[in-house]
């Protein structure tokens, strides 16, 4: 059997109320040159059911119980046979029914595609671009070292080769920029699409957690760029977080 051209994972627990739209953004696109793999830690709502139903659709799923999120993907990174994996997880969708048709013919010889994904909220309502309405401006040509700055691409917009991709380190709420400055520091071709490739629903991070996380990127870019240079760049990315916030005028965490 051929390999497919791109392995369309998605982690949810207890996600009934979102699941069914990001399944259905992936099972209408109109190419299908894809396969799709759900991973679920055991939830006890009706995610199953949601599941089951489109059981037909879905090339392989699991549920069992998982030491959380980062934990479930790196499942989806173990189950996954295409050529590059994307991250669409539970409430996420991909912005319309081409996004894969496009992607492919997109995708030449690069390691590894980005792009800008549109913010929604609850109700599906478009907030904005990530790039437009949050301090994570997109370059023209991402690099590992734009990742010094935060999370400049979020993974709803992030499309590496597979066999780039490593395993998410556990225990780190900002697993994923790890996980980015691994790739791109690997990548040796990295292409920026112009069309939009997911919407991603935005969802506040407690008080706490967000501290914990600005704690755990710190010790992650600490030991990719260095101590120095993170302290330099820490405080530019609290302040410019803490500036964007009182520009906006409320307190968001996208």
């Amino acid at each position: 059997m051929e390999r497919p051209f791109l392995s369309i994972i998605t982690v949810c627990y207890n996600a009934a109320s979102v699941l069914e739209d990001t399944i259905k953004s992936v099972i209408e696109q109109t190419c299908d040159d894809y396969e799709y793999i759900v991973i679920d830690g055991a939830s006890k709502d009706d995610t199953l059911n949601i599941i089951e139903e489109y059981n037909e659709y879905i090339t392989r799923w699991i549920t069992e119980a998982d030491k959380g999120i980062y934990d479930a993907m790196n499942k989806g990174i173990e189950l996954a046979q295409g050529k590059f994996i994307w991250f669409l997880n539970a409430g996420d969708t991909a912005f319309d029914r081409y996004v894969v048709q496009q992607l492919k013919e997109s995708a030449g010889e690069h390691d590894v595609l980005y792009g800008d994904v549109m913010i929604v909220d609850s109700e599906r309502k478009p907030l904005g671009l990530r790039s437009e309405i949050t301090v994570h401006h997109l370059p023209s040509h991402l690099a590992k070292k734009d990742m010094q700055r935060g999370m400049i691409v979020c993974h709803q917009g992030f499309i590496p080769l597979h066999h780039l991709a490593p395993f998410f380190i556990q225990n780190n709420l900002s697993a994923d920029i790890d996980w980015t400055i691994r790739i791109l520091d690997q990548a040796k071709s990295v292409f920026k699409v112009d069309f939009v490739l997911a919407e991603y629903l935005a969802g506040g991070v407690s008080k706490k957690k967000w501290k914990k996380s600005l704690l755990d990127r710190y010790d992650i870019l600490k030991n990719h760029f260095g101590f120095t240079r993170t302290i330099f760049n820490h405080v530019l990315i609290i302040g410019r977080a803490i500036i964007h916030r009182i520009k906006r005028g409320k307190k968001s965490h996208y």
